[in-house]
């Protein structure tokens, strides 16, 4: 009996492994190509699993496939740090006490680089973390064109031109994504204003469309291979951004061949036909965004969840709808989760905080810098006075989405402390904009008007003094969800500068800002930098700059306008920008940024891709290698460049091409090439720069076509798109 029931025993045994070996499926063979095990696991889902699969199941995880050992996916949000942990079903932090981060510095700094090895150096940093704290998807970067300097979101962006923005994003993905972390590109498309971006209706041109707002996400899809893409809050042609027939389905997945996922920014889908029919893969914060509360734990209630898998059983939509949304999502899946080759990321390291620093430090740009202001070498005066809230006021946190829970973060006081010495620095606030975490007096402290007094009696003994001003991540300034409301400094620092000045003229300005300002005040002061939201390594950054440590070498990634009217988006009048609520018409057109100012002849204040350094460059005289090019050819430009200043430093040399007589209207001239060179004191280099000449094409909508006109084109070396070295001609057949 005992031989009978162990022999009964093992034949049980050998029929449970059959079955359980048959459940597992072929896609745990790693040996398998992915696409293989997509459509082998496709095969073993049932209809409710694969609808499951494309919504959220939390604010920011989907819940995978249990039955067949297919994990959730975990997003956070980017894009310059990991930020802190969510908690399931609301916008409230969860209180861990390991989620921190490293704060890098905000996209318009690592864009204002001018330098793409860093820009992958810095994805790399913050895949690695985003790795170690177990993330799949990291919602960032995002690419949105800077079209007014009051979108509250440019500081996540990288600037108004979309070469800049194409070279600097795409290294970006390639370095989180070698992490086995998703980057996600955002927000497409059209999301130029924060101003009523959950209703408004974008009407531009297929020109500009094309020309100026879709190249960085073109080069982000094509080049830089990312994995996901997010959608946008607002029309485009009176149809939501997030599910869009023509930007959505036609352009991104079938003209660009995007293989990945199209999810949806929180609470941007509308409607379950068009999110099935145009392209939107997988559904988050729906119903439960945030803003606009209906019932907790709707994620069942989603447009591609309940209502979609009824009508998939009701036959209104085929089964082939949802497996080409489920083939996205699971090639995602063993690209991330199920990749057990990726590595395991690192978390708060010396080199994440050096990659941030450097970052920082060159990004930072110096405007003006009359008689020498800038550097201020230690030991040089005895008594430095600082001034501003923005001095001590913590600027990783507040913002929106990237707000971030860092592990430290270093003040600019804290830095300047550092270098100089407590002793030889003495804080003022000058101005509030509300509590500190490093200042706990600031909170105490109302009166603007005490404030501006106590500054300019210390400014009175002061050898020189130091203001920090700027923005700061308040509503209505640099923030998500709304726009700033004046193009004018905030709590009231303007006057505070004058009341300054006028004790004291050794005055240098620091401004800290995601955006361009008014500068009434800036024929008076003889030095002024503008710095970004510079995160953990701010202060250290900061210091290491304004001491000379470092030379500065950051370029202006978006044209700084005299008044808002210069700028092209404003010129217009309302209905330009921020529309009447309903619609906002792109008057401007393709002249966006440095090709406005150009061409309209409206000078600019500052101009795209100016910087100082502390040393001095010198051109020589820019050649080609031809004269005549055809169509499958690239320009090869070279001249020479010299240092002869008197410390070692970096130039950005930028490539400018305009056209003589094209058929239609074109910007004067357009960045085309550009390189960061570093040169030791005295030291020439031979610089190359190269233009495909398929790159000198506009998009004809007249034909729906990118055309190459037979015509002469001028080459422009420059330090900046106001500032021209030489300049030589072709010709193109």
């Amino acid at each position: 009996m005992k031989k009978e029931f162990k022999f009964f025993l093992m034949l049980l045994m050998l029929l449970l492994c059959e079955v359980v070996c048959a459940q597992i499926p072929i896609y745990l063979d790693e040996t398998k190509d992915i696409e293989d095990r997509v459509e082998d696991a496709l095969t073993r889902m049932t209809l409710e699993e694969k609808v499951a699969i494309i919504h959220a199941q939390s604010k920011f995880s989907t819940p995978g496939c249990p039955h067949l050992g297919i994990p959730e996916l975990w997003m956070s949000d980017g894009p310059h740090g990991v930020r802190m942990e969510i908690q399931w079903d609301n916008w409230g932090h969860a209180q861990w006490t390991n989620d921190s981060c490293v704060a890098f510095p905000a996209l318009t700094c690592l864009a204002a680089t001018f330098n793409p090895n860093l820009s992958y150096e810095y994805g790399n940093a913050l895949g690695e973390e985003a790795r170690f704290r177990k993330k799949d998807v990291i919602l960032g970067p995002g690419v949105n064109i800077y079209r007014t300097p009051l979108n509250g979101r440019n500081f996540e962006y990288m600037g108004e031109d979309p070469y800049l923005a194409s070279q600097m994003v795409v290294p970006y993905i390639q370095g989180v994504q070698k992490n086995g972390v998703a980057a996600c590109l955002k927000h497409f498309a059209l999301n130029n204003q924060e101003y009523c971006r959950k209703e408004i209706n974008v009407e531009v041109s297929d020109r500009a469309l094309r020309e100026i707002y879709l190249p960085a996400f073109k080069a982000g899809v094509q080049e830089g291979k990312v994995w996901t893409v997010m959608g946008a809050y607002n029309k485009f042609r009176g149809q939501w951004a997030t599910h869009h027939e023509l930007l959505t389905k036609q352009i991104l997945k079938e003209e660009w061949g995007f293989d990945g996922v199209v999810l949806s920014d929180w609470g941007s889908t509308h409607d379950t036909h068009d999110a099935v029919m145009y392209g939107l893969d997988m559904e988050m914060g729906t119903r439960t965004d945030g803003l606009h509360y209906t019932e907790k734990m709707a994620y069942d209630k989603y447009y591609l969840a309940k209502p979609y898998l009824e009508k998939l059983y009701g036959g209104e939509y085929s089964e082939d709808t949802v497996d080409e949304k489920v083939r996205r999502v699971l090639r995602l899946t063993f690209r991330t989760n199920m990749n057990r080759k990726r590595p395991y990321g690192s978390f708060c390291t010396k080199e994440h905080y050096d990659i941030a620093r450097r970052v920082a430090e060159e990004g930072i740009v110096l405007l003006k810098n009359e008689n020498d202001l800038f550097p201020i070498l230690p030991g040089k005066y005895e008594k430095i006075l600082v001034v501003g809230n923005n001095a001590v006021r913590s600027l990783t946190v507040g913002g929106g989405s990237s707000e971030l829970k860092v592990e430290k973060e270093i003040s600019p006081l804290e830095g300047l402390r550092n270098v100089y010495g407590e002793e030889h620095i003495i804080f003022t606030e000058g101005y509030t904009s509300g509590p500190s975490k490093w200042h706990p007096h600031v909170a105490e402290i109302s009166k603007s008007d005490s404030l501006r007094q106590q500054a300019v009696e210390l400014a009175k003994s002061a050898d020189v003094v130091l203001f920090f001003g700027g923005l700061n991540k308040n509503h209505k300034q640099d923030s998500e969800s709304a726009d700033r409301m004046s193009y004018n400094l905030p709590y009231g620092q303007d006057e505070l500068l004058n009341d300054l000045y006028e004790i004291n003229k050794n005055i240098g300005v620091v401004l800290i800002s995601g955006n361009a300002v008014a500068m009434p005040w800036i024929d008076k002061i003889p030095a002024l930098i503008l710095s970004w939201y510079l995160g953990s390594e701010a202060g250290t950054a900061m210091a290491n700059i304004i001491s000379g440590k470092q030379n500065p070498s950051g370029r202006l990634p978006f044209s700084i306008p005299k008044k808002l009217e210069d700028n092209g988006a404003h010129f217009y009048g309302k209905l330009s920008y921020p529309g009447d609520s309903v619609n906002v018409l792109y008057k401007e057109d393709i002249l966006v940024g440095y090709r406005w100012h150009d061409t309209k002849k409206i000078a600019p204040l500052f101009s795209f891709g100016y910087g100082l350094t502390y040393t001095k460059f010198e051109y020589g005289k820019m050649h080609t290698d031809k004269e005549t090019y055809v169509k499958d050819d690239t320009i090869k430009v070279v001249f020479e460049l010299k240092n002869v200043g008197d410390v070692s430093g970096a130039e950005v040399v930028q490539l400018y091409v305009g056209q003589r007589r094209p058929q239609l209207e074109r910007p004067q001239k357009e960045l085309k090439a550009f390189r960061k060179v570093y040169l030791a004191q005295g030291e020439t280099k031979k610089v190359e720069l190269f233009v495909p000449v398929k790159e000198l094409a506009y998009f004809d909508d007249r034909i729906q076509e990118w055309v190459v006109d037979s015509d002469q084109f001028i080459l422009y070396s420059a330090a900046s798109a106001g500032e021209i070295k030489s300049s030589v001609k072709v010709n193109v057949k």
